[in-house]
């Protein structure tokens, strides 16, 4: 806590003037004071006195300090001194009062004492006040509270002025008389004059009161009903201070919880200059940049501050973008920021008030607040007040300053006979009256006088009663009311718990206060939600009815520097503004953002999901796998088919003429073994189409091997034994002895078993397996059989490319071996069609994507099966149907010339 110079100085000639040192030296033992005590304004005897401080006034009737003579004792005042005007300029200025009457001051270019409102007394306050009156006399009613005890008050003004704050502290600690006697030095020593004190009002003239850093410390006890400054809670510096008030670091984040839960992002802070006001906004900032609220502007005002200021935050926030304005105002600072705006359209605002403001219905005046929202402790009802409000004589009213300038202001009239002024009749009826001090139907911050007052009362029970009777004339030390103030526990007679924690705070509980139209078309104070800060995180705060928002609208206004992005968004900042402030930019591929709000960072899909369109949501990604209704899995099937069904044919018609010359020439049991190699590479190739499975991964590719390999086989088979028949007729040669029908089978067999156990060698260590590759296209997934080893798949491709190879150099060596139907011929070119295929195949397949991959791998088993089909049997299959005649042995043989087919 800081304290300015000039305060310093203030205080220490304060000081000085109270307590003179030269009356000191002139009577060792006692001290006198060189003004009269200040007198209370509401005041009663008791064995015990319980002070009071109020902010019943705003001014002070201040002047220019000489130092040299002796300063007129501070006093508060209803009018303000001016000093506005260059050169005799004029300035105009339209105030509202509480009768919504319009006046209209003139600023001259000298000083001036002007009446800025017809009520400068503040009713509330003096409501406030006179509560306390009341509990006293409750209290000294009851018979199980302070039995036999007469509790008395002393109440003062403090114009919510430090200088008249800090000389009532010094009244409240020395008493009426000012005459001090003390053997040993000036009065510091001499014991308080009230057990306790209720108030301040204000946060700052209460930060004074318990500090004055320049004096030594007075050890006062203060309970207040108003000071909210979180600053009080700190018990290293504040020991002796209480409140009944909540703290304000709890309204702060009641506030940005609000702003949070209604969406608004973007506001506008204004604020008291004052303690109360840069504490409490300190900590709404605080907890509003924690729910991720930004704040355009931030502005304070301190009523005594130039006028120019004021004209800045008002312009300020008329040129403002943000529709929501928070405003921690004390209620004399924001009647002047009220009247400013009042002067100039104002484009419509959703006010959000703090507890001093909000709930003071000397504002509802304003139309152009209409709609605001803020949290206020909760209403309750005081038995008995409203009757004692009202019970005022004028013989009771002529004994008080202050009940006195209440009766004037409020009738217009005179009780001291001053001229220009009406003489009070006495029959003025007070309960005609409509004004904040007879308006008892919010008692919010009244409830909290009558609870700190009882908190003192049960306080001093602790310390000078037992369980029998109490002592009146103990002599009571405010430490040992402060023990006893701690441990208070008890429930006042309207039914309210009172208690302070470690702090000397209560806990906090607000309602959500609505400045509502009423149907006469005055404005009301509604509760629309509650506060509780004992709930759980999260649960504090709810909602019980509808809100009216400004402009008389039922949707919730607007207030961000951007509006919210849409799905399929984020937000980017822009650079050197807030973070409220953005740009909304797409998603990149493959995220998502599913709601309007303002995310920084989009979502990325899990793997098997991709964004639509609009990339607001993950869908699943469509599978990719060739499948049977596809028109390429349609065709292929077909081709399959149809090459199985041709073997069968030709395979029938090899049977039907097995007996001719051309069947039985070219190895018949060979031929249908062939022909069934075929007919199962044709269908094997349909176990590439539909959905992947384990065992339709395991089945396609070695059942492509094997058949393969034995189709190779077969023709290689028969490339020998052509090569073997020709050297069979060369004289002394008995080579097909060596290569006959059992060698000839058991070649296949052999040939075949080493691709069988390539394939079981391969689906031992690793088998194919279905798989999701998510990799090869982001929007959607390829299903296809993973080869599992790739040394396996390679090998059975390898060794069906060896038999191959092997097949086709045999065949090439034969085709020149003299006969009229050479089959090495045929073989040669089906091999050759066979190895370009495969060739072919090997880089197609890396490359293709997706279900391309399988069906080049079907184009390639149908290709090379078709090549093999017509190479190896169209020929015979031409003669045995069409060409009958060139069936037979001699033709065979080559003794009849062959004619072109």
């Amino acid at each position: 806590m800081q304290i300015t110079s000039s305060l310093v100085s203030f205080v220490s000639v304060l000081w000085m003037t109270v307590f003179s040192p030269a009356g000191c030296k002139a009577n060792p033992v006692s001290c006198r004071l060189w003004a009269e005590p200040q007198t209370p304004g509401l005041s009663m005897n008791g064995d015990f006195i319980i002070g009071g401080i109020f902010t019943i006034h705003y001014y002070t009737n201040s002047e220019q300090n000489t130092y040299t003579r002796l300063p007129l004792q501070l006093q508060c005042s209803g009018r303000s001194v001016c000093k506005n005007g260059v050169n005799g300029t004029e300035n105009t200025v339209l105030f509202y009062n509480y009768r919504k009457i319009k006046i209209r001051i003139l600023f001259l270019s000298k000083c001036l004492h002007v009446l800025l409102f017809p009520y400068s007394m503040d009713f509330r306050e003096l409501r406030f006040a006179r509560a306390l009156a009341f509990t006293i006399h409750e209290i000294n009613n009851r018979t199980d509270l302070l039995p036999g005890v007469k509790l008395g008050y002393h109440i003062y003004d403090s114009c919510s002025a430090v200088q008249m704050a800090v000389k009532v502290a010094f009244q409240f600690a020395n008493g009426l008389d000012p005459v001090f006697n003390d053997s040993n030095f000036c009065p510091i020593s001499v014991p308080a004059a009230v057990s306790a004190v209720v108030g301040e009002s204000s946060s700052t003239p209460q930060i004074f009161n318990i500090t004055r850093s320049s004096l030594p410390p007075l050890n006062e006890l203060q309970v207040s009903h108003y000071a909210t400054c979180a600053c009080l809670s700190d018990k290293r510096q504040f020991p002796t201070f209480f409140r009944t008030i909540p703290s304000d670091e709890h309204q702060a984040a009641a506030l940005a919880r609000m702003v949070k839960y209604f969406g608004w992002t973007w506001i506008g802070a204004v604020r008291s200059d004052s303690d109360y006001g840069n504490y409490g906004m300190a900590a709404f900032l605080k907890a509003a940049q924690e729910e991720g609220i930004c704040v355009e502007y931030s502005e304070a005002y301190y009523r005594t501050q130039p006028r120019s200021k004021l004209e800045r935050v008002a312009n300020v926030i008329r040129r403002s973008t943000a529709r929501v304005i928070v405003a921690f105002f004390a209620s004399g600072d924001m009647k002047f920021l009220l009247e400013e705006l009042a002067r100039k359209p104002l484009p419509p605002l959703q006010w959000i008030g703090s507890e001093t403001w909000i709930t003071d219905p000397g504002f509802l005046m304003f139309n152009m607040c209409a709609g605001a929202l803020g949290f206020g402790v909760p209403r309750s009802v005081i038995p008995g007040l409203r009757d004692f409000l009202l019970d005022l004589s004028l013989a009771q009213v002529s004994k008080s300053s202050l009940l006195t300038e209440f009766w004037e202001r409020s009738f217009n009239c005179s009780l001291k006979g001053r001229t220009g002024f009406r003489e009070c009749e006495g029959s003025e009826d007070i309960r005609a009256l409509q004004n904040p001090y007879t308006d008892t139907s919010q008692l919010r911050n009244t409830n909290l006088v009558y609870k700190a007052t009882y908190a003192i009362a049960h306080a001093i029970h602790g310390v000078i009663c037992n369980d029998t009777h109490c002592d009146k004339t103990v002599k009571l030390s405010p430490w040992q009311v402060h023990n006893q103030l701690k441990k208070v526990y008890f429930t006042t007679k309207n039914g309210y718990q009172v208690n302070f924690d470690s702090n000397g705070d209560p806990i906090a509980v607000y309602e959500l206060i609505n400045w509502q139209f009423k149907k006469d078309g005055t404005l009301n104070m509604v509760t629309v939600g509650y506060y509780d800060s004992s709930k759980q995180r999260g649960q504090e705060f709810r909602m019980s009815s509808a809100v009216s928002w400004v402009g008389g609208q039922t949707e919730v206004p607007m207030s961000v520097c951007t509006e919210s992005c849409p799905p399929g968004t984020r937000k980017a900042v822009q650079k050197g503004r807030p973070v409220c402030c953005y740009d909304c930019v797409p998603c990149a591929e493959g995220e998502i953002s599913n709601k309007t709000g303002y995310s920084l960072d989009c979502l990325r899909c899990p793997p098997d999901l991709w964004p639509n369109n609009k990339q607001d949501s993950c869908l699943p990604k469509p599978v990719e796998f060739l499948s049977w209704n596809d028109t390429l899995g349609i065709i292929l099937t077909l081709f399959s088919v149809s090459g199985a069904f041709m073997a069968v044919c030709i395979a029938v018609v090899f049977y039907k003429h097995r007996a001719s010359p051309i069947v039985r020439a070219n190895n018949s049991e060979l031929s249908f073994l062939l022909l069934l190699s075929l007919a199962l590479c044709f269908l094997c190739s349909l176990s590439f189409i539909g959905r992947p499975s384990e065992w339709s991964c395991m089945l396609r590719h070695t059942a492509f091997g094997i058949t393969f390999v034995l189709c190779i086989s077969c023709v290689l088979g028969k490339t020998i034994v052509v090569l073997m028949a020709f050297r069979a007729t060369i004289p002394g040669s008995n080579v097909m002895k060596w290569f006959g029908p059992p060698q000839q089978r058991l070649s296949v067999l052999a040939f075949t078993l080493i691709q069988v156990l390539i394939c079981i060698i391969w689906l031992q260590v690793s088998p194919p397996f279905p798989f999701k590759n998510l990799k090869h296209y982001k929007e959607k997934i390829i299903l296809e059989c993973d080869l599992g080893s790739a040394i396996g798949f390679w090998a059975v491709l390898g060794y069906i490319g060896f038999l191959a190879l092997l097949c086709f150099i045999l065949a090439f060596l034969a085709r020149k071996l003299p006969d009229n139907f050479n089959e090495a011929k045929f073989i040669t070119f089906s091999m050759l069609i066979f190895c370009t295929v495969w060739i072919t195949f090997i880089p197609a397949y890396v490359s293709s994507p997706g279900k391309f991959t399988v069906a080049v791998e079907i184009f390639a088993i149908l290709a090379s099966s078709f090549g093999l089909i017509f190479c190896i049997f169209a020929p015979k299959c031409f003669i045995i149907i069409f060409r009958p005649e060139q069936n037979t042995k001699k033709h065979l043989m080559g003794k009849v010339p062959s004619k072109a087919l």
